[in-house]
């Protein structure tokens, strides 16, 4: 537990790092302007499409009608959009995590690995298209479980639990992987992949917590949705920053129990190599003094 909380400093003061905060720039750029041209292109066109749909469902009409004849009759019109939002905000999450994990990860690990590991040899366990595909298939896993689990977001105590416990088991998987991928070797990646398996997990649970925090600035419904290209652009950065943080936990972790298991191995390695025993050693010759002529 030592590693775990001194790990998470660390990663704190990192986050400070003027090189830290350079490089989270570019997956915050790519970010805020991808969410920007896409809500230009396609903003309009989504809202009356599940206006469309949601016209089409018997059950959505009817209360959307007795909403009208209590008066509510505003909430009419920022459904469509609040819907629009709701499924964007898990693609904004997952576009993030990837931006930061292919570019902003392999920059932190260096930089840790110089500054607290410079002895710590790299064995380009993995390639940049295997940390790519593990990547890939963690996050369609995580979209299946996140679509799988909507209908339980309905029990109020769940929908407040069950997405950051998905976004927590992806920012585990991700950046566990990609941490380890250029210093370990498969072998040694899922050793500390299994064994720490808990803490890792944790860490992410943490990350995950931290990451829907950025969510909460849609829950002024209306006046959110007014102040929306603002609150785009901050649940970017508020995820960015987040993601960022991950990626520095998980490099002084994960490296730092890495160092720790090839200290233990070089350890086991000279306890068991053999040493000339007292039986096996050649006995000296001893000279025998010459006995005195006469």
């Amino acid at each position: 537990m030592n590693n775990f909380f001194d790990s998470f400093w660390r990663a704190v003061a990192y986050c400070l790092h003027p090189r830290v905060v350079l490089w989270s720039l570019l997956p915050l750029l790519l970010a805020v302007g991808g969410v920007a041209l896409l809500g230009y292109a396609y903003w309009e066109s989504a809202i009356d499409g599940v206006r469309r749909a949601m016209s089409q469902w018997a059950l959505i009409t009817a209360a959307l009608d007795w909403l009208d004849s209590v008066g509510a009759n505003h909430l009419r019109a920022v459904l469509a959009p609040l819907v629009v939002v709701g499924l964007s905000v898990p693609v904004v999450v997952v576009a993030t995590l990837l931006l930061v994990a292919v570019l902003l990860t392999p920059a932190v690990v260096h930089t840790v690995a110089t500054r607290r590991f410079p002895l710590l040899e790299k064995r380009q366990g993995a390639s940049w298209w295997q940390s790519l595909a593990w990547s890939a298939g963690c996050t369609l896993a995580a979209l299946a479980a996140l679509v799988l689990s909507v209908p339980l977001w309905f029990v109020p105590p769940l929908v407040l639990v069950l997405p950051p416990l998905i976004w927590g088991w992806l920012t585990c998987r991700v950046f566990a992987f990609d941490v380890l991928a250029t210093h370990a070797t498969p072998a040694e990646r899922r050793f500390i992949l299994r064994h720490r398996r808990w803490p890792l997990l944790a860490m992410g649970l943490a990350c995950g917590v931290f990451g829907a925090l950025p969510t909460l600035v849609w829950v002024g419904g209306a006046a959110a949705l007014m102040l929306a290209p603002v609150l785009v652009l901050v649940s970017v950065w508020l995820h960015t920053l987040v993601f960022s943080f991950a990626a520095c936990w998980f490099a002084h972790y994960a490296l730092a129990e890495l160092q720790v298991l090839r200290s233990a191995q070089a350890h086991a390695h000279a306890a068991v190599v053999p040493l000339p025993s007292a039986e096996s050693a050649a006995p000296l010759p001893l000279s025998v003094p010459e006995p005195p002529s006469p």
